[in-house]
């Protein structure tokens, strides 16, 4: 018994050890696959996920600006490794001062705007070549002009717009003007007198119990008189920005049928009386609480202010249309057409956001979804083929898509002035003129030495 016992006993031992070999064993073979098979699986989580990368945008649109957010939220949703973050500095305030304190403060964007050919000279150092991108070769004829030097494209040009006389239709139907003889300055300034009256008389106050001027001036704002009200008369004399910009003088041959256009508009605007006042009035009081309340019949603006009327009054928004910009002596039956900025790239952005800028502005303007929104929401007319199935459905739209396709237009060349002279100087003296603390021919003189000496 005893010796069966330890028989027992010694087997027992055995098959217990056995066993815990066998157990470190699994063990050790546990232990050594286990970090293998962590690493290949860290290795494949990063193949998969790649770091966000981070895009800036500093634009200078405000009519966009919830459009354009919009849009890059869709466009972060199909990436979902690209972070776009966008602010917009425009309107009454100066993007190109905005601009340059960002860059001064080292908080340089990866995608801003620039003009013509002075803001493409003011910003060469800071601009990525864009001659490789896809909607190079989709531009419409003459629409990288003004961003090519050298033969090498640094912009992409942001729509075609246009703008003059805006009028709101059904009040110059209702005041019995026909507006389809209005072709020269002479046939909108009767016209402009024939409204004036019918309003002081209170003839249309019962349908228009607002309506208390024809025009609204914003003087504050100096782009829209000193930049595009100037632009009516200088693009008679310079066929392109490109002429403008090379340009070392300016005769200012219409300057009398400038003056023209900027008396018109402060003798029939809310504040005619005391034209010094008009230099408070700003864009908001000239578009929101202005045309589209139907407080004034007429402003000196462009298609961009569509849908910012449209948010306020729909139907206000699809009753406006453009009457011409007439320089008297000149072409009169038209209005300036033409690029009013460019999207651009810092090319001192890392490669990572540089890819991420182009293929943001790449999906932005040649996808469908991107197409849809520069068209439908943007309000923009496309500067690239490939919208053939999205045109104009907005008034203002379909206003320079008609004058662009009779010919009735004159060039954009503002984008050629010395750079800050159209705001800085000529917008100025518009004030000062105005304000009686000029005349128009010291304005004159002022203003052409300015020229040459920016030159």
């Amino acid at each position: 018994m005893k010796y069966k016992k330890s028989l027992v006993f010694s087997l027992i031992t055995v098959l217990l050890f056995s066993l815990f070999l066998t157990g470190c064993g699994e063990k050790e073979v546990n232990q050594t696959d286990a970090p293998t098979t962590q690493k290949e699986t860290q290795k494949t989580e990063k193949e998969d996920k790649k770091e966000t990368v981070e895009v800036d945008i500093f634009q200078f649109k405000v009519e966009v600006a919830k459009a354009l957010e919009e849009a890059a939220k869709v466009y972060e949703e199909e990436k979902g490794n690209v972070k776009i973050n966008i602010q917009t500095v425009g309107g009454g305030d100066d993007y190109g001062a905005a601009l340059r304190a960002k860059f001064q403060s080292r908080q340089e964007p990866d995608i801003f705007n620039v003009g013509g050919p002075q803001d493409v000279e003011d910003w060469m150092d800071t601009l990525e070549d864009l001659s490789d991108q896809p909607w190079v070769d989709l531009a419409l004829p003459g629409m990288l002009s003004g961003a090519t030097v050298d033969g090498k494209v640094y912009a992409l040009p942001f729509n075609v717009e246009g703008y003059g006389f805006i009028y709101n239709k059904r009040i110059f139907k209702d005041a019995g003007i026909d507006v389809s003889q209005i072709k020269d300055f002479a046939s909108l300034e009767k016209a402009v007198q024939e409204l004036d009256g019918k309003i002081k008389a209170g003839d249309l106050k019962d349908k228009y119990p607002l309506l208390e001027a024809v025009f609204e001036m914003p003087a504050k704002e100096r782009w829209v008189t000193g930049l595009h009200a100037s632009n009516a008369a200088l693009s008679q004399e310079f066929d392109s920005s490109i002429a403008a910009y090379e340009a070392k003088e300016i005769d200012f041959k219409y300057a009398d049928a400038y003056k023209a256009i900027i008396d018109l508009q402060a003798n029939y605007s809310a504040n005619s009386e005391t034209k010094d006042r008009l230099v408070a009035v700003d864009y908001a009081t000239q578009v929101d609480e202005g045309l589209a309340i139907e407080r004034v019949a007429m402003i000196q603006q462009g298609n961009w202010i569509y849908g910012g009327v449209y948010d306020i009054d729909p139907e206000v928004a699809d009753n406006l249309d453009i009457l011409p910009m007439p320089i008297q002596g000149g072409k009169e039956d038209c209005i300036p057409v033409g690029v009013p900025m460019h999207w651009s790239i810092n090319t001192k952005s890392t490669p990572e956001k540089k890819e991420a800028a182009k293929d943001f502005l790449n999906w932005l303007y040649t996808s469908e979804t991107g197409k849809d929104f520069v068209v439908n929401q943007f309000f923009f007319i496309p500067p690239f083929e490939g919208y053939e199935d999205l045109q104009p459905k907005d008034s203002l739209g379909k206003a320079v898509k008609r004058y662009s396709e009779e010919g009735k237009t004159t060039p954009w060349v503002f984008m050629g002035y010395p750079t800050a002279w159209g705001e800085d100087v000529l917008g100025v003296e518009i004030q000062k003129y105005l304000a009686e603390k000029v005349t128009w021919e010291e304005l004159v003189e002022e203003v052409k030495t300015k020229w040459t000496e920016s030159r």
